[in-house]
């Protein structure tokens, strides 16, 4: 795999190798995923999902390289929503 790459599994069972870069709502796009999305600003919090365990707002990150590979995503439980 090229280091402009990472390794992404979804939670629907999908892995992907996704360029570094690449927003993460498009990357689970891509990968048959949807992120429920909100206010596309990163202040409501639909569009969280932890990556390695770690939360992270999707309408507004994108893929890094400093992220470890493998990449594993999961969809946090909340339950507020």
């Amino acid at each position: 795999m090229s280091s402009g790459f990472v390794q992404i599994y979804w939670p629907n069972g999908k892995s992907t190798d996704v360029v570094v870069g690449t927003d993460w709502l498009q990357a689970a796009a891509n990968a048959g995923f949807e992120i429920p999305t909100g206010c596309l600003r990163g202040t409501c919090g639909s569009c969280e999902i932890d990556i390695n365990g770690e939360p992270l707002r999707a309408c507004i990150s994108s893929v890094s390289a400093k992220d470890s590979i493998p990449i594993n995503v999961e969809v946090p439980v909340d339950p507020c929503w």
